[in-house]
């Protein structure tokens, strides 16, 4: 026999029941929102934080850049610099990443019709906190990459996997300023030499929201010349875990009459 009271207790335990599991979520959300929102991007330098654990990040963008010498022009479209970081642990991230990149060649003030198009190899790799800031101790990280050939389209595919690691510090110049650092090698291409990288940033907090950086960076090959660049830019916090981020740039030697940068960074709330 149907019993109004059963029927309005069952309604009340689901009420309560869904009840929990909003303010659950809200809770996580919360707590998620009390962490700073750290990215990769758009500067050359790797931060020395990873992910919160169980928190997916994408960083993703586009980039223009050119160069001419001697009468021929090669200018590189990035349509997409997507860049997934996934907390494992406290103190660990994987990361995985692919570029679809064009290259266009004018010789004499005429486009070749051959355009290169495609995607770079597949970088895969893991980010290590070490050390926490503690006084003159800067904030230090570990990173490490591979890059797989065999996912790459056929006009960016190199013969050899490509490997790099660098070690990442970080530190607070004052409530709103703060150097970084990275330190690595890299192995790229088809050419068995290493390349030594680096990179220098300061960054300044105009507000919560705005944030503004000078850059320099480079590579020292063991056999060629050295690669010497700057850039700026700046980022804008939308919401807490929503990141948009403007960058331009060039090269110091030769190599890039210019850079251009515009991306976004996005965590989803666990």
């Amino acid at each position: 026999m149907f019993k109004p009271f059963d029927m309005l207790t069952k309604r009340f335990i689901i009420t309560l029941f869904l009840f929990g599991i909003f303010l659950s979520a809200r809770a996580q959300e919360e707590n998620n929102a009390t962490i700073p929102m750290v990215t990769d991007r758009p500067d050359a330098t790797e931060s020395p934080s990873t992910v919160p654990i169980g928190t997916l990040q994408i960083e993703t963008g586009a980039f223009y850049t050119s160069f001419e010498q001697n009468g021929i022009e090669e200018e590189v479209f990035g349509y997409n610099t997507t860049l997934l970081r996934y907390g494992l642990l406290d103190n660990l991230e994987l990361r995985l990443g692919w570029n679809f990149e064009e290259t266009r060649t004018t010789v004499g003030g005429s486009r070749l019709m051959d355009v290169q198009s495609g995607f770079s190899p597949m970088l895969a790799g893991m980010k290590v906190a070490i050390t926490e800031e503690k006084g003159a101790m800067p904030e230090i990280g570990l990173l490490g990459h591979i890059y797989l050939p065999l996912l790459a389209s056929p006009d960016y595919r190199p013969e050899t996997t490509g490997v790099d690691f660098r070690f990442s510090l970080a530190h607070s110049l004052s409530e709103n300023s703060g150097i970084g650092m990275n330190i690595g090698a890299q192995w790229t291409g088809d050419s068995p030499e290493a390349a030594y990288v680096y990179t220098l940033v300061y960054g300044l907090s105009l507000s919560d929201t705005f944030a503004v950086y000078a850059e320099l960076y480079g590579d020292l090959p063991e056999d060629s010349r050295a690669n010497h660049f700057w850039d700026a830019g700046l980022t804008y916090l939308l919401m807490y875990n929503l990141q948009l981020d403007a960058t331009v740039g060039t090269s110091i030697t030769e190599g890039q009459d210019l850079l251009l940068s515009v991306g976004v960074s996005y965590r989803i709330p666990k």
